[in-house]
């Protein structure tokens, strides 16, 4: 993934855009009228070099050139992209974070049927929302996603303020054997916790690339945690850096970056000061853990363009309903373990246990007849989740379709975050508040993959 610079940012955002001229929107969350011409997307299986001991096979990717895409997006102009399954199984692709119609949600049985081996679909869509996404597999997804089926999305807006150069991190981690080869996708004892942790971290599928960037400039450096299970503690060291935006929203008050947790499913969208000196190096860490752990790392060249972060303008707030907290309905939500095993065997996918649920009740797979909702919502409603964790484990709670606002915590400070996904940590209650103004049947999860596949699922219906 090349740093992006003002000047082939500019290109890039020119090509994106070309997609979207003259062409009319259907409705709030619809389908363009006329699509535009598809980018397309063929699921492939493949190989890459991701350690010193050669190609790693059986990689999963769109495209043969090693990592998914960076797919960029304009706000409010329609896109379309053709999945052309090259895989041995069936697959889909869920936008995480996007906020778009529910046939184009990419979840089987609840949204679309599965494409099969040969099969094609045509994703069309209009993006409401500027900011940082990403998009993977909703089938098999502990092997897809495991195997390398993570992308990155940019939605941009024109209105945004100028930065020097942006880059873009996916950041993920692979289950590789001293060979270079995949082991086990995951350790029941493990998935029974917080996860199974992959024994290669990469950003971009690199161990500890560097970026060269202009010193004294400031860099949009867009982080997406696609990883399956790895929790994140960031810092930057040797730049001054602030966070301009969460999970794809402007954040309410901008803060330094001192020290973020994040978990998978999560973006961040910083500001980065570069150093004036050339050649000095700003670095980003995960310090989670016993020892500081280099995630990438930004080289100052050039001579210093002597930028500030206070010179930039705000980002604009995505066009997110505000929940009516006076009227809005409570929704009690007990994310809990279980002692159950209702595991089904599904075409897309089981691990064959059961260890978490919501509300007690584990979800059974993808399966044509699920459980039960969670709740039925009426459309245009404002609701509350209160939502806690009984679990000795942090979650990061994904919902699909919609963006809620934190509104409190019974743990710490927060602020009024407009997100998809939360990662509620041990013993919190949260309250999230949102407007459901996105009509069909929707997932809430959690993004630990095992989480998700051994249980800690179900989703909502708006009507």
């Amino acid at each position: 993934m090349p740093l992006l610079t003002r000047r082939n940012l500019f290109k890039a955002s020119a090509v994106a855009g070309a997609y979207g001229v003259g062409l009319g929107i259907a409705g709030k969350f619809g389908p363009a009228e006329a699509a535009p011409e598809p980018q397309l997307l063929a699921a492939v299986k493949t190989e890459a070099v991701l350690t010193e001991a050669g190609p790693t096979r059986d990689i999963m990717s769109w495209g043969h050139d090693g990592m998914p895409p960076v797919l960029r997006m304009t706000k409010g102009r329609p896109y379309a992209a053709r999945l052309k399954n090259g895989l041995d199984e069936p697959t889909t692709i869920h936008w995480h974070g996007l906020r778009i119609d529910n046939r184009m949600d990419g979840v089987p049985f609840m949204t679309q049927p599965y494409i099969y081996t040969g099969d094609s679909f045509d994703y069309a869509f209009t993006p409401p929302d500027a900011g940082t996404f990403w998009y993977h597999p909703h089938c098999n997804t502990l092997t897809q996603m495991g195997h390398g089926m993570t992308g990155v999305i940019v939605v941009e807006d024109p209105a945004d303020p100028e930065f020097d150069a942006e880059l873009v991190l996916n950041l993920r981690d692979w289950r590789l054997g001293g060979d270079g080869q995949f082991i086990a996708p995951f350790r029941p004892r493990d998935a029974a916790k917080s996860g199974t942790y992959g024994t290669v971290r990469t950003a971009n599928w690199r161990q500890e690339p560097q970026y060269d960037a202009p010193a004294g400039g400031l860099v949009r450096l867009r982080i997406a945690v696609t990883d399956v299970t790895r929790i994140f503690s960031l810092k930057v060291e040797g730049a001054d850096t602030t966070v301009i935006a969460i999970d794809g929203n402007p954040v309410p008050k901008r803060f330094p970056l001192d020290l973020l947790q994040i978990g998978p499913g999560q973006r961040l969208d910083l500001a980065v000061r570069m150093p004036d000196g050339e050649g000095a190096v700003a670095t980003l860490e995960d310090i989670r853990g016993t020892t500081p752990k280099t995630i990438a790392s930004l080289r100052a060249i050039g001579p210093s363009l002597k930028r500030e972060i206070g010179d930039l303008g705000p980002l604009a707030e995505n066009p997110v309903a505000k929940a009516d907290l006076s009227t809005a309905e409570e929704i009690p939500l007990v994310l809990s373990a279980t002692a159950e095993n209702t595991a089904t065997e599904s075409i897309c996918g089981t691990l064959g246990y059961s260890f978490w649920a919501i509300n007690k009740v584990p979800w059974p797979g993808d399966t044509p007849d699920p459980t039960a909702p969670l709740a039925e919502l009426k459309l245009g409603r404002s609701y509350v989740f209160n939502l806690e964790n009984v679990t000795p484990h942090a979650h990061p709670i994904h919902l699909h379709g919609m963006s809620f606002t934190v509104i409190s915590s019974s743990t710490r400070e927060v602020m009024p975050l407009v997100s998809d996904t939360y990662f509620i940590q041990p013993d919190e209650k949260v309250q999230l508040a949102f407007v459901a103004d996105n009509p069909g049947d929707w997932l809430l999860h959690c993004h630990i993959i095992e989480h998700q596949k051994t249980g800690m699922t179900s989703y909502f219906r708006v009507s």
